[in-house]
């Protein structure tokens, strides 16, 4: 490919996207350089159905690499890239397919149910997969006699077994790193330095118990955004990772935020930059398959996530 002068990179990532027939689809917590650049940015539930709805050839996932997995099992024909491998998700690593398969020998009758945060391998072996925005509903559709096993995440879990008083909901003690250094003391002292503010959680936070109680909404992140757009209210406490706050300071400029945490950052999410999103549409490179019968199992409990709204 013949190498052209552009007036910034922004440009340059414009041609380059042209030339390759793609679209950047990008999460919410992407550093505010790649938010701007996107052709689609939201949370992990809508980039899936948006991911399967376009008819781009190549499609430059920013996110973490589960994220693109999905992107893959659900776009068997389409070329699906990632700006940087090594952007995983710890959390995700923190289940393993042998640990669900030792699970179901446990529990003959039992179903799993996924968070998205997981990876395909996991997500094979799973019944149903489900995000923030749905794990409630997931849980509700599934018959009350059913065992069910909640993984990876413990807060999203025992959220999803307070709304719905489900008694057999085993939970696994996973955690996310960046939510769960949101505390406590940092929200009551925030709602006491803006007490006109509403507080926006998000059901990972490691201080969910705890805080629930204070919180105005518990929301997904894409929850959040329509919200804060919808709300009278001018002040916002977020908690939830940082990388959010751009997307809503741009939609709502008259409005003000304040992260809950401000060490609630993903280092996986801020791996990808447009540096090496220029790389990536350049070199084609980066692309991340799931092995077809792989991508056969796991996408049935996509299938069911997508299905319930």
């Amino acid at each position: 490919m013949a190498k052209a002068i552009y007036n910034n990179i922004q440009d340059e990532i414009e041609a380059l996207k042209r030339e390759r027939k793609a679209v950047i689809v990008a999460h919410n917590y992407q550093v505010g350089e790649i938010q701007d650049a996107a052709d689609f940015l939201g949370d992990s539930l809508n980039l899936a159905r948006w991911a399967r709805e376009t008819d781009a050839e190549v499609i430059l996932f920013c996110g973490v690499h589960f994220m693109a997995e999905t992107a893959s099992i659900l776009c068997p024909d389409k070329k699906v890239l990632v700006p940087d491998p090594e952007a995983g998700c710890s959390l995700a690593d923190m289940i393993r397919p042998e640990d669900v398969r030792r699970w179901k020998l446990e529990h003959l009758n039992g179903v799993v149910v996924a968070y998205v945060n997981t990876t395909a391998a996991v997500k094979a072996e799973s019944d149903y997969c489900c995000t923030s925005a749905n794990a409630e509903q997931v849980v509700r559709a599934i018959p009350e006699d059913k065992e069910v096993l909640f993984i990876p995440d413990f807060y999203l879990g025992s959220y999803v077994k307070e709304q719905t008083g489900r008694k057999n909901l085993h939970l696994w003690r996973g955690y996310c790193p960046s939510h769960v250094l949101i505390q406590s003391a940092d929200i009551r002292r925030l709602r006491t330095e803006h007490p006109q503010a509403e507080f926006l959680m998000h059901p990972e936070c490691g201080c969910l118990t705890k805080s629930m109680h204070l919180a105005d909404r518990i929301l997904s992140t894409e929850g959040m955004t329509r919200y804060v757009k919808e709300s009278p209210a001018q002040e916002f406490i977020v908690a939830t990772e940082t990388g959010i706050l751009h997307r809503m300071k741009k939609e709502n400029p008259q409005k003000r935020f304040y992260p809950a945490s401000e060490h609630a950052i993903c280092h996986y999410m801020k791996m990808n930059t447009l540096e090496k999103v220029v790389e990536s549409l350049e070199n084609l490179q980066y692309e991340v398959k799931v092995p077809k019968e792989l991508a056969e199992r796991a996408l049935l409990p996509i299938e069911r996530m997508l299905a319930i709204r």
